[in-house]
């Protein structure tokens, strides 16, 4: 993996991005301390998900829909006084 400053990353970012695009991940440093990592999407997406789930779509995508009973007792009133 390379390591580059972020003044050079600066400079040459386009270059860093078709690296990564190539699979190459280049790591950026400031004052010689890690602080940055590019790297191809399919690596990122792995540890970040581009589309992260939720339950609603978990449930849309059920090949039949769910057979729940609804209780049609009507509500307790409430008193606020």
């Amino acid at each position: 993996m390379e390591t580059v400053q972020i003044r050079e990353a600066k400079a040459s970012f386009s270059a860093l991005v078709a690296a990564a695009e190539k699979g190459r991940p280049t790591l950026l440093s400031r004052h010689g301390q890690p602080c940055a990592l590019i790297v191809p999407v399919a690596d990122g997406a792995r540890l970040y998900p581009l589309e992260m789930p939720n339950l609603a779509n978990y449930l849309l995508a059920l090949p039949k829909p769910l057979a729940t009973q609804r209780d049609a007792t009507p509500l307790r009133g409430v008193d606020f006084g």
